[in-house]
């Protein structure tokens, strides 16, 4: 059997993922690290709070948590894939705020999908990530 390359990142912040099939953080060998969907979450996983634009900053928070447990920053993010429910230009608009706050005007790439629902009820913003791991300098001999 092959060894398993990858390790696993789980904030314990945050909640746990294992119930819900997946893991907060993946690295590979190399440089990327995936990070799985982040979405406003109580201790449980359960959504919360109803409204978009606080779902969309406590996201973004705990997109944050992740990245620093892999000793990570928003610098560091590549790609972003991110899920609306409904998605208007109200919706963008907010999303476009919060992206500016974390990230200047160095922005990932990003695909932006509007979707009619996501995993669990009341969730209304989803973000997963892709970042990589700045290359260690090389030893001068």
């Amino acid at each position: 059997m092959a060894r398993d390359v990858r390790t696993i990142s789980n904030p314990t912040a945050l909640h746990d993922p294992a119930p819900f099939g997946y893991s907060h953080a993946v690295s590979a060998p190399g440089q990327l690290v995936f990070i799985a969907g982040q979405y406003a979450s109580d201790a449980t996983g359960s959504a919360v709070p109803s409204n978009f634009g606080d779902q969309v900053e406590v996201a973004f928070d705990r997109l944050q948590s992740v990245l620093e447990e892999v000793g990570l920053g928003f610098e560091h993010v590549v790609r972003l894939g991110t899920y609306i429910v409904d998605h208007d230009a109200g919706k963008l608009e907010i999303l476009g705020k919060a992206l500016h706050t974390r990230f200047g005007g160095r922005l990932p790439a990003q695909t932006l999908s509007g979707v009619a629902r996501l995993a669990l009820p009341g969730m209304l913003f989803e973000v997963d990530a892709v970042a990589v791991r700045p290359e260690l300098p090389r030893a001068t001999t």
